[in-house]
């Protein structure tokens, strides 16, 4: 039995962490509120073990960012089988939700009906595509009123610093601006290869925008597929004086068709870096889409300083 002051004799006692005080404190762990809808991850292009493994680790990433999230992943031309479908895993996650509040009541624990989407919807994109985007929003519908679909991820700073990244790690660009050092196959102009058409071209523009200003050297972007785009674009960076391109994908990878990032890079006449993938922006860039939908942002990602 315990005593006033504890548990009885033999038992642990575990006492709670101290808070540090002063302004410069650890701020309080966030977690998803009880009863929160699910995270559904909307994956773009033909399922493969790859694409699910990246998918997973950017669904792992947005869970370490709020301790307690649901959240499962659909894919657009899933086969229901080893790649379950959005509209399936909608679907499942409806039936989740009554099925605990019917557990609730049966155990005899007031518990409120279901109300409000149970899930929310975050494709994953970088930027806008109309064609994939009507899809996504078509399995939301036929879900009837079970989800809210977010915007895409992009543009934002921190994509701008994943695209840095993913151009240092392929020696395209310098790690550290700040650091006197240079690299030798470094690019003096980038080519943002995009996809969605104009529009997501005009959107990857303003992420350009921010990677210009990290790199110190013109970015303009293209879509990959658009004829004639990129080669336009290589032309257009030439013609203004850069000697050495790079291209960019601006792309998380599952929307990007088999050889098409090869093909852009042929015709643009350049090495090209990797698609984002599971930067850990990217999860946490789908997170702060779910709880900004839920107006339960603990907090929202900021934009890195430059590498």
């Amino acid at each position: 039995m315990s005593s006033p002051t504890g548990p009885a004799s033999g038992l642990p006692v575990r006492m709670p962490r101290p808070r540090q005080p002063g302004r410069h404190r650890r701020p309080e762990p966030a977690a998803a509120p009880e009863g929160a809808p699910a995270l559904v991850l909307a994956v773009p292009g033909v399922p493969s073990a790859a694409i699910r493994s990246l998918a997973e680790e950017v669904v792992s990433i947005a869970r370490s960012e709020l301790p307690g999230l649901e959240a499962a992943i659909g894919y657009l031309d899933g086969d229901d089988a080893e790649y379950p479908t959005l509209g399936t895993v909608l679907a499942r996650a409806e039936s989740l939700r009554t099925e605990r509040y019917e557990l609730a009541l049966a155990a005899g624990r007031e518990a409120s009906a279901p109300e409000g989407p149970a899930a929310v919807v975050v494709p994953l994109l970088a930027g806008p595509d109309s064609a994939l985007m009507r899809q996504i929003r078509q399995a939301v519908m036929d879900s009837g009123n079970v989800a809210e679909l977010t915007d895409v991820l992009g543009p934002h700073p921190l994509l701008a610093e994943a695209l840095h990244v993913r151009l240092s790690e392929a020696g395209l660009a310098r790690a550290d601006r700040a650091r006197l050092f240079t690299v030798a196959t470094a690019a003096d102009g980038i080519v943002l290869a995009t996809v969605g058409g104009e529009e997501a071209v005009q959107a990857a523009g303003i992420t350009g925008m921010l990677l210009a200003a990290r790199l110190a050297v013109p970015v303009m972007a293209a879509a990959v597929d658009q004829e004639g785009s990129i080669a336009a674009i290589a032309e257009q960076l030439r013609g203004s004086g850069s000697e050495q391109l790079a291209l960019a994908p601006y792309l998380i990878g599952p929307e990007l068709a088999d050889g098409l990032l090869d093909a852009a890079a042929k015709e643009a006449g350049c090495a090209a870096a990797e698609p984002l993938g599971a930067y850990p922006a990217i999860g946490k860039l789908v997170l702060s889409q779910y709880t900004a939908t839920l107006g339960i942002a603990p907090q929202q990602p900021q934009g890195a300083p430059a590498l």
